[in-house]
């Protein structure tokens, strides 16, 4: 069977979590889009990792973790996490790469750093890792693929036609200094020697691997709203982030995903600009981002203070919905417990009337949140194990978003460890 782990929102629901937690029951862990830009954090018997390409699921020795073929594939950024885990006493994980996947050039980082530097103000805050430019390059079929690094003949050849190309425009756009093709050549004779040993026809593995009964894993990164078609575009990312992607991404029929088990933050928080309906700002933001996550609030790639707000139902129903949820996962809840009252985002105020149908960008900027008030629990809930045990009023929060939401929240996440987690029927 195959199971999704998809965000709701904006990316940093979580999902890293929740995927370490489900990978005990399989035998197949797929990151399937997206590259090192943002990371998953995970807190285990190993200690704590910020994991950027690796799937969540490498610190099971029973598991073999994929690099799909809509995968951002930065070489040298996925060995050196691999090094990593090994280094901290994890046990050296299995890892099978794409031979389709296609990898960031070193220029695809620069490209992203000059392009973010001409746009000044109107950046998109990127986290420079060089995503934007690698899938354009990807879309314009002028991408490298890891397959491409075992013809030699073809290399050589492509490394001059790409070189021309690029250097028109670090010349005449950017006025930046050209690139040389025999470095280039060499820098992808470098990447030939540090993926190889895990090179492989993935699609065919995982069409074996199903064939076998075997259990499967998708691991999405970002969240709906961060999706270059449904999200809020242009303050999106470069690839699909919904499970329906999952398919191409991993190289399996669409049938096949059975499960989506969708995550959301039981408040909100982003990375990067674009239109947030529910944030807060000053105190209010500072204190739940001292509080939130382990550790507070800071993303996972770049170390910046995460954007904080409340729950937005408008938001998250629609991102279940792009999803396929048939699951939620609600994470960080433990985090309120310090509130009186916690505001909930249930409408958009745009134009004079209400709505709590997500809209497209340009409607979005205008709207204003409409919250109703839910009376906190004031107490630590950390270490309780059953539903039941929890507060009331920490019950009443949850079937009050499930209820505005229009999907089951069936994992109640109340810590960052790979324990605290509360099972609802």
């Amino acid at each position: 069977m195959v199971r999704a782990v998809v965000g709701a929102n904006w990316g940093d629901e979580g999902k890293g979590k929740i995927t370490d937690m489900l990978a005990e029951r399989a035998d197949i862990i797929v990151r399937f889009q997206g590259g090192a830009n943002a990371g998953h954090t995970i807190i285990n018997d190993y200690g704590k990792f910020a994991l950027h390409t690796l799937p969540s699921g490498v610190f099971y020795s029973h598991t073999t973790s994929i690099i799909g073929n809509g995968v951002a594939l930065d070489i040298p950024v996925l060995c050196k996490e691999i090094q990593s885990v090994v280094d901290r006493g994890v046990p050296a994980p299995k890892i099978l790469v794409s031979d389709r996947a296609q990898m960031v050039m070193s220029y695809h980082k620069n490209f992203d750093a000059y392009e973010e530097e001409r746009l000044g103000g109107k950046s998109f805050g990127s986290t420079k890792s060089g995503i934007a430019p690698f899938y354009s390059d990807k879309y314009a079929k002028v991408g490298f693929q890891v397959s491409e690094l075992f013809d030699d003949e073809l290399l050589r050849e492509k490394v001059v036609r790409i070189t021309a190309q690029k250097n028109v425009l670090l010349e005449h756009l950017y006025h930046k200094p050209a690139i040389d093709p025999d470095e280039l050549y060499n820098e992808l004779q470098e990447y030939k020697r540090m993926i190889e040993p895990y090179v492989c026809d993935t699609s065919l593995y995982l069409y074996n691997a199903l064939k076998e009964g075997k259990e499967i894993l998708l691991e999405g990164q970002l969240g709906t709203l961060k999706d270059p078609d449904h999200g809020i575009y242009p303050m999106v990312t470069s690839s699909s982030t919904l499970a329906a992607y999952g398919a191409i991404g991993a190289g399996i029929p669409p049938y096949e995903i059975k499960k989506v088990i969708t995550v959301c933050k039981a408040y909100s928080s982003a990375v990067g600009a674009g239109a947030f309906v529910s944030e807060i700002f000053g105190e209010e933001a500072d204190e739940l981002r001292r509080r939130g996550g382990d550790g507070g609030e800071f993303g996972a790639t770049t170390g910046r203070p995460r954007r904080m707000g409340w729950f937005d139902c408008v938001a998250s129903k629609y991102g279940c919905r792009m999803q396929g949820a048939t699951d939620v996962a609600f994470t960080v809840l433990d985090v309120l417990g310090y509130l009186d009252e916690i505001p909930v985002c249930v409408g958009y105020e745009i134009n004079g009337e209400v709505t709590t149908d997500f809209p497209v960008t340009h409607l979005l900027e205008k709207a204003k949140p409409v919250y109703k008030k839910l009376a906190g629990w004031k107490c630590d809930i950390r270490g309780i194990k059953t539903y039941e045990e929890l507060p009331e009023n920490c019950r009443k929060y949850i079937e009050f978003v499930e209820e505005q939401i229009g999907y089951p929240i069936t994992m109640v996440s109340n810590g960052p460890g790979r324990d605290d987690i509360i099972y609802r029927g």
